[in-house]
């Protein structure tokens, strides 16, 4: 079967990050990939910096924090290099960190060992970018952030399905998104020519470390408040969309909550599963 283009620069990027000696050599050249920027000076105990940061403030914004969480499981969809896996690894019991590419896994693992508990993690790869391979209710909560606007409609729909599966009820899923936006009829097309540029041999390595491009090869699909609370409204209760105060993000029926820390064009699902 033809590998589907959304895969494909992920993939290379994994590849790529496979032939540097060390976690820092990686945030330096691949920077794109995590944190947006790159540079000689760059460190991976700076890159996971960033992520102690934002791991502690989105579950104190969202109501998450407790002494609980040391005895619970969480999920971290789209894990990557484990920039904020480290710190969740810190405040869980038992993560899990899932990925589309076992070469970021890999690098988790190192990321975790050194900055983190490395064993308090566990690793997933999510070959086909939709399915999680854990039985049901197996998680306290699944959180995913930055990933979801990189797949395909279908398949973060898919994801998204997929994480309330895996959650116990009584749980939570904290999902991140992109919300549409007016650019979008132009950044859609030009992300798609640039991932087809991923396929071609060398081109793919060199365009893993373009940031600009590599980052207008992200933008694949924006799914609305709308769109995704339509399709599990069945099968989660107490939903809350998290946005930026000001952002431009149709809630609908929703309940509407507001933290600074969003990207203005992102949102996010807080919410429990049901049994």
């Amino acid at each position: 079967m033809r590998r589907r283009s959304q895969l494909i620069p992920w993939k290379v990027a994994g590849r790529v990050t496979e032939g540097y000696s060390s976690g820092d050599d990686v945030v330096r050249s691949t920077g794109w990939v995590f944190n947006n920027a790159v540079g000689d000076d760059l460190t991976l105990a700076e890159f996971v910096a960033s992520g102690d940061d934002e791991v502690p403030a989105y579950l104190e914004a969202f109501g998450l924090r407790g002494e609980n969480n040391a005895t619970e499981t969480m999920l971290e969809i789209g894990a990557g290099i484990g920039r904020m896996t480290a710190a969740f690894t810190r405040e869980y019991g038992t993560v899990i960190a899932a990925d589309l590419d076992i070469g970021f896994l890999e690098r988790c693992r190192e990321t975790v060992a050194a900055h983190g508990n490395v064993d308090r993690l566990q690793t997933l790869e999510v070959a086909d970018g939709r399915s999680l391979a854990i039985g049901d209710d197996s998680v306290d909560m699944a959180f995913s952030y930055i990933t979801l606007q990189h797949c395909v409609r279908s398949d973060a729909m898919h994801l998204i399905t997929e994480a309330i599966r895996v959650v116990r009820p009584g749980g939570t899923v904290v999902l991140n998104l992109r919300a549409p936006s007016r650019l979008d009829p132009l950044l859609l097309p030009v992300g798609a020519v640039i991932r087809a540029g991923f396929r071609l041999p060398r081109v793919g390595e060199w365009l893993s470390q373009q940031r600009w491009l590599t980052r207008l090869g992200w933008q694949v699909s924006r799914l609305s408040p709308a769109d995704v609370l339509a399709a599990v409204e069945a099968t989660i209760g107490d939903a809350q969309v998290w946005t930026r105060p000001g952002a431009a993000i149709t809630l609908g029926d929703a309940t509407g909550r507001q933290f600074d820390g969003i990207n203005p064009s992102h949102w996010w699902l807080v919410a429990t599963v049901v049994g």
